[in-house]
């Protein structure tokens, strides 16, 4: 069984085929999903989604490139989501220097303030981070994340990050990148990672995996990144995608503390 830890399942393209989407996941052996938040009305989508449907877990908070619409209220609005059992993260939270959608200067306070929350709400944290490695590990250092724990999604950093996240606990998370033709350094990486900090995800819509690149991605999709991940570690004996799934799945509930 296969556990996709990060989707966006409220996203409007879903919304003609959302519960045959959730059904094409079960039969692709997917037992459970985490949808994101990204700001508050997603972060109320994701709770809504996830008291609706045994299988679907929920994360809360502000994406980076949102950050800059945050309004007097919205943390205690996330306090509130936080009391729903089915909330198991505070996310996706980061820094993006890509874009630059919200200041540098203001994603960085509320990357701060949110990590601050999250261990008021003993959540692990799903951190998001482009181009801003560095600022990204020192306010992780700086504001005691360890003690919450958490996952780099969607990874596709270098080899120091990778070493720099591991080193604070967290977990690496990999996505349909795992399987493009360009992602050498990244299989690298994956294939040297430590089998209990591994987590697998779709991100979807996005980051739709070889073979189906080019097309809406879904969460039956995530089979791919297993399968890649069990090639990429078939030097282990008893390997196989169904023992890369119980693996994963054991990480994402003891990160998520599900029973």
């Amino acid at each position: 069984m296969l556990f996709d830890t990060h989707t966006h399942l409220d996203d409007a393209r879903y919304n003609e085929d959302r519960e045959a989407m959730i059904a094409r996941a079960r039969e692709a052996g997917v037992e459970a999903f985490v949808t994101i938040g990204c700001d508050l009305a997603t972060s109320q989508a994701a709770v809504t989604l996830a008291e609706q449907h045994p299988s679907v877990y929920a994360s809360i908070g502000v994406h980076p490139h949102e950050v800059k619409h945050i309004q007097d209220g919205w943390y205690d609005a996330f306090r509130r989501l936080a009391q729903s059992n089915k909330v198991v993260a505070y996310g996706e939270i980061g820094l993006d220097y890509h874009y630059n959608h919200s200041s540098p200067e203001e994603q960085r306070r509320r990357f701060r303030e949110q990590i601050q929350l999250a261990r008021e709400l003993r959540l692990p944290v799903i951190i998001h981070t482009r181009e801003a490695q560095d600022d990204t590990i020192t306010i992780l250092k700086e504001e005691k994340a360890s003690e919450i724990g958490g996952v780099f999604h969607c990874f596709s950093g270098d080899a120091w990050l990778a070493k720099d996240a591991l080193d604070l606990g967290f977990y690496l998370s990999f996505s349909g990148i795992l399987t493009f033709q360009s992602a050498t350094m990244l299989r690298d990486i994956a294939k040297t990672a430590p089998l209990d900090r591994l987590l697998i995800e779709t991100d979807c819509p996005y980051l739709t995996p070889i073979p189906h690149r080019g097309k809406r991605n879904e969460p039956a999709y995530v089979s791919f990144v297993a399968h890649k991940l069990a090639e990429l570690h078939a030097d282990v004996p008893g390997m196989s995608v169904e023992t890369i799934g119980r693996i994963t799945t054991d990480n994402a509930k003891r990160l998520f503390k599900i029973a």
